[in-house]
């Protein structure tokens, strides 16, 4: 193993203090806030960020509008299942009373055939 070369302290310690040289050479190197190519980049966001504002209002405003649909639909639907309901129920009241007034009329053609039976025999 000749060609093996352990690291010392010293070399590992320059190193490393040669890596956080370049990495401050790399931080100060990088354009300032005033620099246009940053400016134009916050421009950008900007107007993506306002964008998307404009998206999600006209997406909330859209859901609204869908929920005022659905409560809509879903009052006349109860309309009309009420509606529903009071024909039924007059309906049942209709063919309650039919059938009470048919008892009676036959109620009334009994007695009567009972009276003319009762009054046959006399």
């Amino acid at each position: 193993m000749a060609g093996f070369k352990t690291n010392s302290f010293h070399d590992r310690r320059d190193a490393a203090l040669k890596a956080k040289q370049e990495l401050l050479e790399k931080f100060k190197a990088r354009p300032q806030g005033d620099h246009p190519r940053l400016q134009a980049l916050a421009e950008e966001r900007k107007r993506i960020a306002e964008a998307r504002a404009i998206r999600d209002a006209e997406r909330e405003l859209r859901r609204q509008e869908q929920m005022k649909r659905e409560a809509e639909e879903e009052a006349r639907r109860r309309e009309e299942e009420a509606a529903r309901i009071a024909a039924e129920k007059e309906a049942a009241q209709a063919a309650i009373l039919a059938e009470e007034e048919l008892r009676e009329k036959q109620k009334a053609a009994r007695d009567a055939r009972y009276a003319a039976r009762k009054a046959r025999r006399r």
